[in-house]
């Protein structure tokens, strides 16, 4: 058999590709994107019902993982429709110009057994910050679990616009949490 540098080449990279990280297939049923923040002073949660993640992971590999997780803004559920329409409105995420809040994987990175150090780029409203944050993983069921927490700061992705840029009403701080159940 007579190889090119071509083909060769071509033969390297199909390589490469399997040693990469390996696309999971997210189980939505057992996964959740949620938001906890104060409201006068008392916490709330409150889900996403609509996001999508695409996980590469393969966990002899972690430095080559890759993650996107994208939320639909206008599906946060306060619990009345009222407060739903409110939050998809204008002042706080715009849903109708910014329909999605995305998040991209830049690295991740190994941090002790069954823990990840995550860091990417969180876009929300038009607006990006660079993030870094914590993740553990755990098998259950067959799949990967990945867990963890991001906090940051609502009126930094301009999330409460007007009158509710008062933080006394509705903290600055909010922690969006995740679960994401994902496998082969």
């Amino acid at each position: 058999m007579k190889f090119t540098r071509g083909g060769i080449a071509a033969l390297l990279a199909g390589v490469t590709l399997i040693a990469s990280a390996v696309p999971l297939k997210t189980d939505v049923a057992h996964s959740s994107v949620s938001a906890v923040f104060k409201q006068m002073n008392v916490p709330v949660e409150s889900k996403f019902k609509s996001f999508t993640a695409q996980i590469d992971y393969d966990a002899a590999h972690p430095e080559k993982a890759t993650a996107r997780v994208d939320i639909d803004t206008a599906s946060f559920d306060i619990g009345e429709a009222e407060y739903n329409k409110e939050v998809a409105g204008k002042d706080w995420f715009n849903s109708a110009k910014f329909p999605k809040a995305t998040f991209v994987s830049s690295a991740i990175k190994p941090a002790g057994a069954g823990k990840l150090n995550v860091s990417g780029k969180l876009t929300i409203k038009g607006r990006t910050q660079d993030v870094t944050f914590p993740v553990t993983i755990k098998p259950e069921g067959g799949k990967q679990v990945f867990e963890g927490q991001l906090p940051i700061k609502r009126l930094a992705f301009n999330i409460g616009e007007g009158e509710w840029k008062d933080t006394s009403m509705v903290a600055d701080e909010v922690v969006i949490k995740f679960r994401v159940a994902a496998g082969q």
